[in-house]
């Protein structure tokens, strides 16, 4: 299988964690979404093969549902007829495996702000409540096991670091940086984005136990950027066997998580190998969840076409 761990062209605006950002004109950027992976802030050195593919194609899918939401940044997919059709140079350099991992996107000014929601209590936010009763710094409820649905879905903010580990911000650090204002509509739009997919889902037998969302602003309006509701962004459970308090099934990248804490990483870098099997594992977790959500199914030929 075709695996794209970088790309190398002209016009290279920024490189994040698994995403290579190119400039197409002063308004227009192109986003490809590559093979990378990373956990707890950390790329690896290992590579998912065609993860860029399912990103791209979930995330274009997701786009389009939350569109009556909110809009978004997507142009055209790099695959799709409208950007067959535009005079990009890049556009022309681009092999088709590159092509179905791209997104021509509006350029807009990123919120430096990760919107996190959770419907459920499991990773940081477990580690967290099992130590103080609190979620970001906030008093819940008691009594609750990992894994348990909170009686309303939390909204839990961090920075976007460039580097290093994001860190939790309060709600009155986030109107100290982008004003009362926009802070209350980057929650308010974020929990009716979670409320939407959450219940999508679970029409689809899978559980939306939490997502991290990204925004922007183009023209003064408020746009969602970057990726959205992909096994990336997200944790995906099976409905059917969901047990709050044990081990959930999951369809997203705690798979990878659980594995680096296996074999006692500190968090640092450098990150552990990957083995082949987790490897293989992870990428079957992905297509699942593309598959039951959208149900349709993603093809892969032997060059990732």
């Amino acid at each position: 299988m075709n695996v794209i761990t970088k790309t190398d062209f002209p016009g290279l605006k920024y490189r994040g964690k698994v995403r290579d950002t190119y400039q197409l004109d002063d308004k227009h950027l192109l986003m490809i979404a590559t093979d990378r992976i990373s956990v707890f802030d950390v790329v690896l050195s290992e590579d998912i093969p065609n993860k860029g593919i399912i990103l791209a194609a979930l995330s274009e899918f997701w786009f389009d549902k939350t569109s009556h939401i909110i809009p978004n940044h997507l142009v055209a997919m790099g695959n799709d007829d409208k950007a067959l059709t535009v005079d990009y140079p890049l556009m022309k350099m681009l092999s088709e495996n590159h092509k179905r991992r791209s997104m021509i996107i509006k350029e807009a000014n990123r919120i430096d702000v990760e919107c996190i929601i959770r419907g459920y209590i499991t990773g940081s936010a477990w580690a967290e409540y099992s130590k103080t009763g609190t979620v970001n710094g906030e008093k819940i409820v008691a009594g609750l096991k990992q894994g348990d649905k909170f009686p309303e879905p939390l909204f839990t903010p961090t920075t976007k670091a460039e580097v290093g580990h994001d860190e939790n911000m309060s709600k009155k650090e986030v109107q100290d940086l982008v004003g009362t204002e926009l802070a209350t509509q980057l929650e308010e739009v974020s929990r009716k984005i979670y409320d939407y997919a959450h219940t999508f889902c679970l029409e689809r037998g899978i559980i939306l136990a939490d997502t991290k969302l990204e925004f922007g602003l183009l023209n003064n309006e408020l746009i969602l950027i970057d990726e959205i509701l992909t096994p990336d962004s997200s944790r995906f459970w099976d409905r059917n066997l969901h047990v709050p308090g044990q081990p959930a099934l999951d369809f997203d990248k705690q798979f990878v998580r659980d594995y680096v804490l296996s074999v006692k990483w500190d968090k640092e870098p450098p990150a552990p190998e990957l083995p082949e099997t987790i490897i293989s594992k992870t990428l079957e977790r992905y297509l699942k969840a593309y598959n039951i959500l959208t149900g349709k199914e993603l093809i892969f030929s032997k060059e990732g076409k």
